[in-house]
């Protein structure tokens, strides 16, 4: 996937007086915090690069994760991916309900770490913390820093229609994503991308780009490649909830509509209102779009709010509010397995299908930042939200609360 990220960025600045720590030849102690499937990834491309004597030589000495929560219809207690991958490779483990506790902060005092290194950890951590470790924490963060600081980057990026992603490596500081990069690279996007692959791709990068940078963060010599963050640039990566899930078609575009579907394809997904036949509107899960070209010959656009198979066969059409055309490839009603556009209109047997607004006194969807509630995905549904107490920090990029593990 190296391929698909542009140069990295050159950066210059002072480095943390800690960063100038000089250490003999053994082992660098390195403690991993992370809690989803995309943590632990980096995870395991930490472990094995350690195997191989990668990264200046380190070692993996322990791992914190969140710890086990209740999730699924059976509320089962369930352990992250990091926890799982952290038992099976016999690593030490953490988890403490909140990086405050007094007890995990003794064990890291105890542990010694050299380095620390976060990716989708999901706990604030406190400044007690940031000053055990001798080179300091490192964090692999989803965006071109400083612009989508917060839970939810690359959502954000890819809801906004960006033509660029990105992913930084970090210092970390008390101020949330707002230390001095060590790496960063661009990954261009071409419109079509959705965030679970996209969002393993750049932790899987990102990690990459860590383990290069390391050896020059044990020898010192990082102090002329960190550089501070512009504070004036910085942008706010709103947590997501389940009121992004809704697509009320009558106020997007196509564009603002697709971007959506691929910004919250992992959690919350999307829908919208669909009609057949007159009857009362159900809730339509969109899987996957795209643009359509209403001037495409031979395939007019539907009229009004009619929902029409392109000429194709690949492909739902619908006119959103402002008269753009967008394109459904893929999508789920209710209590039914996912289906292509294709099937879908098999399965409306000449029956007329539109697209519905929402009743008038459907609540407004917020703007990000009214989207206050952590997600908890299926929640509405099945009740499932994650149990974990004193943990009010927003989740890390790629986990959900309430998802399967």
């Amino acid at each position: 996937c190296a391929a698909r990220f542009a140069r990295p960025r050159g950066v210059l600045s002072p480095l943390p007086a800690r960063c100038l720590v000089t250490m003999s030849a053994a082992k660098r102690r390195v403690v991993f915090l992370g809690t989803p499937a995309v943590a632990a990834r980096s995870l395991e491309l930490l472990l094995d690069a350690s195997a191989q004597g990668g990264g200046g030589g380190f070692e993996v000495a322990a791992v914190v994760s969140q710890p086990p929560a209740r999730s699924g219809r059976k509320m089962k207690l369930t352990a992250s991916p990091v926890q799982t991958l952290a038992e099976a490779r016999g690593i030490e483990l953490l988890t403490p309900a909140s990086a405050k506790e007094e007890a995990f902060l003794a064990r890291l005092d105890e542990l010694q770490p050299d380095l620390c290194i976060t990716a989708a950890y999901g706990c604030f951590l406190p400044q007690r913390f940031l000053d055990i470790p001798r080179f300091g924490t490192l964090n692999v963060h989803p965006s071109l820093l400083p612009l989508y600081r917060g839970a939810a980057p690359l959502q954000r990026c890819l809801e906004a229609g960006d033509s660029v992603a990105g992913v930084s490596v970090a210092f970390t500081v008390l101020k949330m994503d707002a230390g001095p990069l060590l790496r960063q690279e661009e990954r261009p996007l071409v419109g079509d991308e959705q965030e679970p692959p996209l969002l393993l791709e750049l932790f899987e990068r990102g990690t990459e780009l860590l383990l290069d940078a390391l050896p020059s963060v044990w020898d010192g010599s990082c102090a002329g490649q960190l550089a501070p963050q512009e504070d004036a640039r910085a942008t706010k990566a709103a947590k997501l909830s389940t009121a992004d899930a809704e697509l009320r078609l009558e106020q997007l575009s196509a564009s603002e509509a697709h971007n959506k579907v691929r910004a919250f394809a992992g959690w919350p997904g999307t829908w919208t209102r669909l009609s057949i036949c007159g009857a009362e509107p159900i809730r339509v899960k969109l899987l996957q779009t795209r643009l359509g070209l209403p001037e495409a010959a031979g395939d007019p656009p539907p009229a009004g709010r009619q929902v029409a198979l392109a000429a194709g066969g690949g492909a739902l059409r619908l006119v959103c509010g402002d008269g753009s055309l967008l394109e459904v490839l893929r999508l789920t009603l209710p209590g039914k397995k996912p289906v292509d556009a294709r099937a879908f209109w098999n399965g409306l047997n000449g029956r007329r299908a539109e697209w519905a607004s929402a009743p008038p006194d459907a609540a407004a969807a917020p703007e990000h930042a009214a989207a206050s509630a952590p997600p908890e995905p299926l929640a509405a549904a099945v009740g499932a939200k994650r149990q974990r107490a004193e943990v009010t920090e927003p989740p890390p990029p790629g986990f959900t609360w309430g998802g399967k593990y």
